[in-house]
């Protein structure tokens, strides 16, 4: 089980987008994309055959999931994941500091 997944809420720690919030949009192995967030510019040419414009595009890229941490509305920061295995024997995410439960 995976302690950052798609659609969460992220906060960047580190780096040149720190303190910039988004949603998480793809999972990689050790790599998030987050939206809105380390934008990079790409150079594509036009393609036909996809209906699909060249010029310059602006896309997110990859950013390494330690320099990320999920984001807890209630204390309004970012907050560390910890696991909990509940009464009735599902596995569940919970936030560290307060020990409530990330998945709903």
């Amino acid at each position: 089980m995976k302690r950052i997944r798609k659609g969460d809420q992220v906060i960047v720690i580190t780096g040149k987008n720190k303190g910039q919030k988004g949603e998480v949009l793809r999972v990689l192995d050790d790599k998030v994309v987050v939206q809105n967030v380390n934008l990079v510019k790409r150079h594509t040419k036009p393609n036909p055959q996809a209906n699909q414009p060249g010029g310059i595009v602006e896309r997110e890229s990859p950013i390494h999931v330690s320099n990320v941490m999920i984001f807890n509305p209630s204390t309004n920061s970012g907050d560390r994941v910890g696991f909990k295995t509940l009464e009735d024997g599902r596995k569940v995410r919970v936030f560290r500091s307060s020990g409530e439960v990330v998945d709903i």
